[in-house]
């Protein structure tokens, strides 16, 4: 597939940018093509390691329900806005991600990412192993593959 050009190309992000958002940012948004043919879109925590973006989940829900039919989805994260002195408008960068998402079935490579997700995302001292023996075995790791990969600065005027 030939992904379009980016519209506002003089706006575009590097991709050390793209990928410095995608190592910083705490949340972004998962989009799917949902029940009906609706997009499905949802907030989500993530790791970006080695090009691709890795999710924890359920086992089961409307996510992963659309994944097994349709593996394609995009994925957005923003930066925090900020306003530069003397002007009103926000000022941000975002990046959105297009690929294919698979689940980790390695047993080992699963445990692993999702102790990655804990290292991100858990208070320091954390007991990361009481949590994954109580909760990793009902958790879904799912992979995203990046194809293309666009950035853009955005001020909101």
């Amino acid at each position: 597939m030939t992904f379009r050009p980016m519209r506002r190309f003089k706006q575009a992000a590097t991709d050390q940018e793209c990928v410095e958002l995608l190592q910083s940012a705490q949340r972004g948004v998962l989009s799917v093509l949902g029940d009906g043919g609706y997009p499905y879109g949802l907030p989500l925590n993530f790791v970006f390691e080695n090009g691709k973006l890795y999710f924890h989940c359920a086992v089961e829900g409307h996510k992963i329900d659309a994944l097994r039919a349709c593996e394609k989805a995009s994925f957005c994260v923003l930066s925090e806005a900020t306003k530069n002195p003397g002007e009103w408008w926000n000022c941000f960068t975002s990046v959105i991600c297009f690929g294919y998402v698979k689940e980790i079935t390695n047993p080992a490579e699963h445990d692993r990412l999702l102790r990655l997700l804990a290292a991100k995302y858990f208070p320091e001292g954390y007991d990361i192993d009481a949590d994954m023996a109580r909760n990793a075995p009902r958790a879904l790791v799912l992979e995203l593959n990046i194809k293309h990969m666009t950035g853009k600065h955005v001020r909101e005027k």
